[in-house]
């Protein structure tokens, strides 16, 4: 699974002095974030988001907190999926007022108050701390605290996808990142991550470029422990948006430790049946994992010419994946994850 791809080990600019273009030197990709989203000169093109969530068995929780320039979000969302039971708030912000996001990912707190959407996402050395606080539709009151720790020398898929020196994407792709916290709406307490049997694992996707207008997308994710029951093993896969740039977002982190994947992967599922089983492998066979789905998260937004339309399913990862550090093949059973595939005009 060994990849092609430049690697990047010192901090660089992801644009000309100007902001305008992309930085040749910044094609790559790297195990911690190194790149410096220097955006500036450009209207209308440029977006700029983080996006947390939280895989904790039955339970899913996330965080959105995005600036595409003409409009701007922040969203909290939960589900259980057991039950199929769902909520959350979503606050637009025209322009993208009141929401700023550095160039550097996580060297500034991101807050954010509105009537009905309280979030704060603070870094520190050694993690995250997400806190939200929300009235559901029906006025039910939420909060989430949630703490996604960042041990000694976990590292993550960080990599520029260069579509042209205009259109271009740097991803900050992090999984398998312990977490614990506490989600509750209105009576219903729901900790998580609070035992050793029942892990909670954080997961992060930082985004800063300047997009085309049509996209689409495949990206999923997941972590767990190996069958030996030792072993953590975080999946980060994408496609199609990737497609013919010479990059991809995709890698497996075996106990903290990357193992990128050059190559393109295949991916089988059916659009119009997401709850049948999503199988994402590698040419070679060093990855073969399918995605069992029991809950889909499915938007569709039509605003004249914008519109998007996404099928995020969450279930379980059943296969093996390889580790290029050792060449060993580890199998994995029913750990938590997701998939997703997004069509987007933005």
């Amino acid at each position: 699974m060994a990849t092609h791809e430049r690697e990047i080990t010192e901090p660089v600019d992801l644009c000309t002095p100007d902001g305008r273009r992309l930085n040749p030197m910044a094609k790559g990709w790297s195990r911690t974030p190194m790149h410096r989203a220097n955006l500036q000169g450009v209207w209308g093109r440029t977006k700029r988001w983080d996006y947390w969530a939280v895989l904790a068995g039955d339970l899913a929780v996330a965080i959105t907190y995005g600036d595409v320039e003409y409009l701007g979000t922040v969203a909290v969302w939960w589900a259980d999926l057991r039950l199929g039971t769902s909520g959350g708030r979503e606050v637009v912000a025209p322009l993208g007022r009141g929401l700023d996001l550095p160039d550097v990912p996580g060297s500034e707190p991101l807050r954010f108050r509105s009537k009905h959407l309280d979030v704060d996402l603070v870094d520190d050395d050694g993690g995250t701390t997400l806190t939200a606080r929300w009235d559901e539709p029906d006025g039910t009151p939420g909060h989430l605290h949630a703490r996604v720790d960042l041990p000694d020398g976990h590292e993550s898929v960080n990599v520029v996808i260069p579509w042209s020196d205009r259109r271009f994407q740097f991803t900050s792709k992090h999984q398998a990142r312990p977490a614990h916290g506490l989600l509750r709406v209105g009576d219903d307490e729901r900790p998580f991550g609070m035992a050793e049997e029942s892990p909670a694992w954080g997961v992060l996707d930082v985004g800063r470029g300047r997009w085309p207008y049509a996209t689409h997308w495949n990206w999923g994710g997941g972590a767990g422990r190996a069958i030996d029951g030792e072993t953590v093993v975080g999946l980060q896969i994408g496609s199609k948006w990737t497609v013919g740039t010479g990059f991809t977002e995709n890698g497996v982190i075996v106990d903290g430790r990357v193992s990128k994947i050059g190559a393109e992967l295949r991916w089988d599922y059916d659009w119009d049946h997401p709850l049948r089983p999503w199988r994402v492998h590698h040419p070679d066979g060093s990855l073969d994992v399918t995605l069992s789905p029991v809950h889909d998260r499915h938007t569709r937004i039509e605003a004249l010419v914008l519109g998007t339309e996404v099928h995020q399913v969450f279930g379980t990862w059943t296969g093996h994946v390889t580790d290029d550090d050792t060449g060993r093949r580890i199998q994995v059973e029913s750990i938590p994850g997701f998939a997703e595939e997004s069509r987007s005009r933005w």
